[in-house]
């Protein structure tokens, strides 16, 4: 179900389901230190604020229009796209809240043309930049071109579109994927003491940053330090959690001698911990992945996962707010080479591939830091 002109609040990490900010709505405090903090929430519906945007200039200065950002997420209802969400709205009250219209809608299970009557409502609402998270290298180029020819900006996030880089503005991710990749075969194998079996329990078939991550597993996998290792089966749990349950629990009982699962997904991971906690296997199998402290930290801390990968998630959202108001209020065009300033982040260069990271590597969360990283994300 989804919510329109509002917000619909969960739990305090599960965030919102379906969330539109327009002058006067909720928003999201952070404050940056590197990372960001979540310091509670701030307003409520009908009851805004009006923070001031840097300088005092206002989107209503450049022509009385205020900039319209449509983010589009693989799925609803997913906590690490919500995260990016809660980055998107950092940014946005820190710019001036009136200065904005935000939207952030999508489908309710993953899936390429799920996503297009998303796209198209945005074309139709006179957008001025897409954010999605796309479920396809390729199955959303023909909307993405008519997108750009209406004159919206698209924007890959959290990841990109390999081979389909034409049909875009930029793409900004989180990290490097290539030490993503060879990350988490590393931390794996160290766990198995670099023999055994091994698994990969992903999100959809056509995902870009999944497939992307596990074609970067295998190259790492080439070297001879995991000679004795052997990558026997690939699933995908659809980012579906009981999806993802019922393909480790198939895993498990297809491979008796299976020692590790690598889940790049953190609908996967969480899901593979609590099979893996149900069925005692914690000693046996090794789980590592991506996944968000606030929901693994129990199965950290009770040893059923060794540790796992992320970055700070709310920092994309963060940064590709900038990223529109310097194209709209500074004339940045998002173009290679461009320099734009992020915030409290500093300035980021566009590199000739359109790419932006928002960190040079992943950070591995083990018993030693999940406490104070499950407060924030």
């Amino acid at each position: 179900m989804r919510t329109r002109g509002g917000v619909r609040l969960f739990s305090a990490f599960g965030f919102f389901r379906s969330f539109r900010f327009f002058p006067g709505g909720s928003f999201f405090p952070l404050c940056v230190c590197g990372v960001f903090f979540l310091a509670g929430f701030a307003g409520c519906s009908g009851g805004g604020s009006s923070s001031s945007s840097p300088g005092g200039r206002g989107a209503q200065d450049k022509g009385g229009e205020r900039i319209t950002i449509y983010f589009i997420p693989r799925n609803m209802g997913n906590s690490y796209f919500e995260a990016l969400a809660v980055g998107f709205n950092n940014a946005i009250s820190q710019l001036g809240e009136n200065n904005f219209n935000f939207v952030y809608t999508g489908p309710d299970t993953a899936g390429a043309l799920r996503q297009l009557p998303y796209i198209e409502e945005a074309v139709k609402a006179g957008a001025d930049a897409i954010f999605i998270a796309a479920n396809s290298d390729t199955g959303l180029n023909g909307a993405f071109d008519k997108a750009r020819s209406a004159g919206v900006r698209v924007y890959s996030i959290n990841q990109d579109i390999p081979g389909s880089e034409a049909h875009r503005d930029a793409a900004i991710l989180p990290v490097p994927f290539d030490v993503l990749g060879a990350a988490q075969v590393e931390f794996l194998a160290a766990q198995m003491g670099y023999r055994g079996e091994f698994a990969i329990l992903s999100a959809t078939r056509e995902a870009p940053d999944q497939n992307t991550w596990i074609a970067f597993m295998r190259e790492e996998l080439k070297k001879h330090k995991y000679s004795r290792m052997r990558l026997v089966d690939i699933v995908y749990g659809k980012e579906e959690r009981e999806a993802s349950r019922k393909a480790m629990r198939e895993l498990i009982g297809k491979h008796p001698n299976l020692r590790g699962v690598i889940a790049p997904t953190t609908v996967g991971l969480l899901a593979a911990s609590s099979i893996v906690r149900e069925l005692g296997l914690a000693a046996k199998i090794k789980i590592t992945g991506v996944g968000l402290p606030s929901e693994m930290e129990e199965f950290v801390l009770d040893g059923t996962c060794g540790g796992f990968y992320l970055w700070n998630p709310t920092l994309q959202g963060y940064m590709a707010a900038f990223l529109v108001w310097n194209e709209k209020m500074e004339g940045v065009s998002p173009e290679p080479a461009a320099v734009f300033s992020a915030g409290k982040l500093g300035e980021y260069t566009i590199l000739p591939s359109g790419q932006i990271y928002t960190s040079d590597a992943p950070v591995l969360y083990t018993k030693a830091n999940i406490q104070e990283a499950a407060l924030l994300f």
